[in-house]
């Protein structure tokens, strides 16, 4: 039967209270939930991705304006030509134009550093959660299991967008691959990249999202047991003791998940290992200046890698399947929900490289495991998906563990750059005086 959007009817006066419980099959409680959770969020999006745009264009990204500040100058010559006039009334009044660091302006006022900050950290946010909760919605609730087809979907979107964004908007400047051997290395990233959003999303057919964000908070973990077998690199012994709580208490938590189910368990570890991998491959194959890339850009080549990939296993997979579901007919409401899902899948990766931009690495990592949190308990709030007293002290292990891993991965790299700071210069002044007595000249460092 063709899914539709569920509209709660409205309940008499003597009718008993309803009691929310964890859905077993499609409930038409969830699905308006969720829906009227987005159109809440629909206003005031227009107005965020305006300011979002303008805080791109005000970092400036170094040198000359961009194609995407250009067709705004003569706004902000106007803009500078009414302020240059007397006006009494309004003398508090500040325009970007005028201002040194070229904010966003918010009711007549250039908003501060802080709030654009602010700004991508909520957009980092809401995208984040609100991807796992479209995918949750769609893949259980509203019929459509198709998690490949759907991931295929999200990189097409990806593709076109950053196409859109950077080549023909220039948000942030293009880069093109320089070799062949380049190339195979972003197409092998792709791959694996596509590898860890399908599992992801088979494993949201399975098991609630607090259950998956549970499980992904163990990627510390498996980077470091990848970046060991793959390049032989080690950390300190106090840093591997911190990963000790990241695996017990994952541990903890699956054995008191009330939902828990094998094959999205094993999905979900696998999607985990995944991005791990990804991430040891890029530090990698993509470790020199030349051949470094920018997220952005580096979506902008693995998406299409990605979808060229999906695409056929789609048609094999689950092709026969999905005509049917499409011959039953979609209703606009589904057709809306992809979109909107397609689209918040290439928001993710844009609001996270604007947070990159705006905040530091340590500030990055708190609000990297803090998001996890968040999505737990939007999740819960919504899906009412049944909690244990162990999983969620479970997860709070873990996640202290992941923070204690982080701290501890800073330390060790701040401590590193102290030694080569302290030895450079050194080793630097042996060399020049090596070269200077081969001279027959001396040399004062």
């Amino acid at each position: 039967a063709a899914a539709t959007i569920p509209v709660a009817p409205s309940a008499a006066p003597s009718a008993a209270p309803r009691v929310l419980a964890r859905p077993e099959a499609p409930t038409a409680g969830t699905g308006g939930r969720v829906l009227a959770l987005l159109r809440s969020l629909a206003d005031p999006a227009t107005a965020l991705l305006d300011a979002l745009l303008d805080a791109l264009a005000g970092a400036g990204y170094g040198g000359a304006p961009t194609e995407r500040q250009q067709p705004h100058q003569h706004l902000r010559t106007q803009a500078q030509a009414v302020a240059s006039q007397p006006q009494p009334h309004r003398q508090e009044s500040t325009t970007a134009a005028n201002s040194p660091r070229g904010g966003v302006l918010l009711m007549g006022r250039e908003a501060p550093a802080a709030m654009r900050t602010l700004l991508a950290v909520g957009a980092w946010y809401a995208s984040n959660i609100g991807v796992l909760l479209l995918n949750k919605t769609l893949l259980s609730y509203y019929g459509f299991r198709f998690p490949v087809t759907l991931t295929a979907i999200h990189m097409l979107a990806c593709s076109l967008l950053s196409y859109l964004c950077i080549d023909l908007m220039r948000l942030v400047p293009p880069v093109k691959l320089h070799s062949r051997e380049q190339l195979k290395r972003v197409g092998l990233l792709g791959a694996v990249f596509c590898l860890s959003v399908v599992l992801g999303n088979v494993s949201l057919r399975f098991i609630p999202v607090s259950f998956t964000q549970a499980i992904g908070a163990t990627t510390p973990f498996f980077t470091a047991v990848l970046a060991y077998a793959l390049q032989r690199r080690t950390e300190s012994a106090s840093t591997y003791l911190t990963l000790v709580p990241v695996v017990v208490g994952v541990v903890v938590a699956s054995k008191a998940e009330p939902s828990f189910n094998l094959a999205g368990f094993v999905a979900a570890i696998s999607a985990t290992a995944a991005r791990a991998l990804k991430s040891v491959l890029q530090g990698a194959l993509l470790s020199s200046e030349s051949e470094k890339i920018d997220s952005q850009n580096l979506l902008r080549f693995m998406a299409p890698t990605a979808a060229f990939i999906l695409l056929p296993c789609a048609i094999v997979a689950e092709g026969g399947a999905f005509m049917g579901f499409l011959s039953d007919g979609v209703s606009p409401g589904m057709l809306l929900l992809l979109l909107l899902n397609a689209c918040t899948a290439y928001a993710v990766n844009l609001t996270n490289f604007l947070v990159t931009k705006h905040t530091g690495a340590l500030t990055l990592q708190v609000l990297g495991n803090a998001k996890g949190a968040v999505a737990v308990v939007v999740s819960v709030a919504i899906f009412r998906n049944p909690v244990t007293l162990a999983g969620i002290l479970g997860y709070a292990v873990t996640i202290a563990g992941v923070a204690m891993y982080s701290e501890q991965k800073r330390r060790s790299k701040a401590a590193k750059d102290l030694a080569k700071e302290a030895t450079g210069p050194t080793l630097a002044a042996r060399a020049a005086n090596a070269a200077s007595s081969q001279n027959g000249s001396a040399a004062v460092v």
